[in-house]
């Protein structure tokens, strides 16, 4: 018998009326809004202007969507594409199914072609967002919670999660390793790690985002390994186990490599922003020092127009008999 358990809710959606709120969709959506929050108070922190990191994320994010739907439809092709598959259920993306590794790369993508519209550089743009896009995750992964989803092997622990048995799609009740529990805490760990290290080395030219990168990696690897979700296998290692080992080897190269090429932190990221208000500024001092030396020159005449007025009164009256 189960002394203790994490207990799976026993829906995925809830009605408001005619509305269907679905928990997978709802955690998504809170995970963008903190992590662009974040990373717009980051992107301040460092220059910029405010609102700037929502621009640019409303390029990233449907990149980002699109792209983790995707990756997952190509490394999970069956269900979709296979034997007795059902290719429209490949655009049902709120029955779960985004594969993060899609997600970063379209995602990013759609943040370079953001940031070159507003001559922004990328690097800087992703340092300030990396926090907030592993806090985003944590609180994205969530979801797999409510359509129990993707948890990991058989076992008794006390923080265990309780899955529900389905007989329609082959889903065995019982307890199991909660890894989206494990995830979500990880990524939690990687913002705190990211940030800290952040201020502590004053990170730049996209070193922080290489960092969240390789730090996430590592955590999804031994999580990635845990689960017993169907998965293509490549020398005996799930595929996203492969991914993770590449992204992370690629992710510590670039952290070698640029801060070699280019140590420190940018002083300027948002140029039109930051030289537009330096010339503003430096108009205004301009302007100051100008007036000051008007106006001196005006109080210098007056005193002096006051003092010849008695020589000329003085000089006239002397005239007079």
């Amino acid at each position: 018998m189960d002394l203790a358990f994490i207990p799976s809710p026993s829906t995925g959606v809830v009605h408001l009326g005619p509305i269907p709120l679905r928990g997978y969709a709802f955690c998504i959506i809170i995970g963008v809004f903190v992590g662009v929050w974040l990373g717009n108070r980051r992107w301040v922190q460092r220059g910029g202007r405010s609102g700037t990191v929502a621009d640019i994320a409303v390029w990233a994010v449907p990149f980002g969507l699109v792209g983790g739907r995707l990756y997952h439809v190509i490394t999970t092709y069956e269900p979709y594409f296979g034997k007795n598959g059902h290719p429209l259920d490949a655009f049902k993306v709120w029955q779960g199914g985004l594969g993060i590794w899609g997600a970063v790369a379209l995602g990013a993508l759609g943040a370079w072609i953001g940031c070159r519209r507003r001559g922004i550089p990328m690097p800087a743009y992703a340092d300030a967002l990396a926090p907030g896009l592993a806090i985003g995750q944590a609180i994205g992964r969530w979801g797999n919670w409510f359509n129990q989803e993707l948890y990991g092997r058989p076992t008794d622990l006390p923080w265990a999660l309780k899955i529900n048995p389905d007989p329609a799609i082959g889903r065995i009740g019982g307890t199991y390793h909660p890894t989206f529990l494990y995830e979500s805490l990880w990524c939690l760990g990687v913002a705190a790690l990211v940030i800290w290290a952040d201020k502590r080395f004053r990170l730049g030219h996209g070193r922080v985002f290489a960092l969240y990168v390789a730090a996430y990696c590592a955590g999804r690897a031994w999580i990635e390994y845990m689960r017993v979700d169907e998965a293509h296998h490549i020398l005996g290692l799930r595929l996203n186990d492969w991914t993770s080992l590449i992204v992370f080897i690629l992710a510590v190269v670039y952290m070698v490599v640029s801060a070699k090429k280019a140590p420190g932190r940018e002083e300027i990221v948002e140029p039109e922003w930051q030289l537009g208000e330096g010339a503003q500024d430096g108009a205004k001092e301009t302007g100051g020092t100008k007036d000051r030396k008007d106006g001196g020159k005006e109080a210098d005449a007056e005193p002096g127009a006051a003092s010849d007025a008695p020589k000329a009164a003085g000089s006239s009256g002397g005239a007079k008999p």
